[in-house]
């Protein structure tokens, strides 16, 4: 048995059509068959009944597949703690983030750590909605700035950083003037979200359900940070997001009002367990300190300013 042949089941399995699995596959539908078959004679079971509208996984397929997905993870995760050793050995660390990621701390942190080690070349990896966690598994990148909450399983990770959250609201909304306002005063509008992140992802940043025990009023999605708020400037619907983004992403036709009763969001600096590579742990070392970290995270001195983000710009 094959790697090769675990990803055709699992592609089978997902798709549940053998004409669509082999386009995702890029190979012929007559060769992923034929492939089907000689697996399910190699195993002397059949994993998949064929029907007018496609296959289905048989109780013995139910079973195969899952153990292949686990396969094909743990398989993923040995390319993935090889190439981050390669990386280490060629003097490159990858650090990944989220739209405004840790605000300022995650430019500083970069251009300190990149000052200390003159010979290691930083590169930067952006992630969208609730990507992060799932970058260090696969290796994309060695080390995350990532915004909570988030599956951690398998990783370290470090809150090193909190910033309050703000309203979206294009130019013009009735509360655009206003100091700050309480979740509750836009429990009538219609909220952005996305379908990339996981659900509980999506839910605090939704205030899901809110302080009344209401629920959002759902609105269009979006898959990054740019189609959000190009919805939110022609008024498609409102959003929720950290000040920094307010800062990093001001637009004249967009207005950030302070959310006065939710909690802040919380950055962690997280990396895979275990990793002996010690370029995560120097640029962890930087973090800490220019995060002014404590155990526990970051000290209250050290911690984000809130912004002016009345009036579309930040401060």
């Amino acid at each position: 048995m094959e790697l090769r042949q675990l990803h055709y089941l699992i592609a089978i399995a997902d798709e549940g059509n053998l004409g669509r699995a082999a386009a995702r596959l890029y190979v012929s539908q007559p060769a992923l068959s034929y492939a089907l078959r000689n697996l399910e004679t190699e195993l002397g079971i059949r994993l998949f009944d064929r029907h007018s509208g496609g296959v289905s996984a048989t109780a013995a397929g139910l079973d195969v597949v899952a153990e292949a997905r686990r396969t094909v993870a743990q398989a993923e995760r040995i390319t993935a703690a090889a190439e981050r050793h390669r990386r280490a050995a060629d003097g490159v660390l990858r650090v990944g983030f989220e739209a405004s990621g840790a605000g300022e701390l995650t430019t500083r942190a970069r251009a300190e750590f990149a000052r200390r080690h003159a010979g290691v070349r930083v590169e930067p990896k952006r992630f969208d909605w609730g990507q992060e966690a799932d970058g260090l598994r696969d290796g994309r990148v060695d080390v995350a700035f990532v915004w909570l909450p988030a599956d951690l399983t398998g990783l370290h990770a470090e809150i090193v950083h909190t910033e309050p959250r703000v309203a979206g609201l294009p130019g013009g909304h009735r509360l655009a003037g206003r100091a700050g306002i309480s979740v509750l005063e836009v429990n009538d509008e219609l909220l952005m979200w996305t379908e990339r992140a996981p659900r509980a992802w999506v839910d605090w940043w939704a205030v899901n359900p809110r302080p009344d025990g209401s629920t959002p009023r759902w609105g269009p999605t979006n898959d990054n940070v740019e189609e959000m708020l190009e919805q939110v400037a022609e008024g498609a619907a409102i959003c929720f997001a950290p000040a920094g983004l307010a800062r990093y992403y001001a637009r004249p036709d967009l207005v950030w009002v302070p959310l006065t009763d939710v909690e802040p969001l919380r950055v962690a600096l997280a990396w895979p367990e275990g990793a002996d590579n010690p370029l995560v742990h120097g640029f962890a070392a930087v973090v800490r300190e220019l995060a002014g970290w404590r155990a526990g995270g970051p000290t209250a001195q050290n911690g984000p300013r809130s912004p002016r983000v009345t009036g579309g710009r930040g401060a």
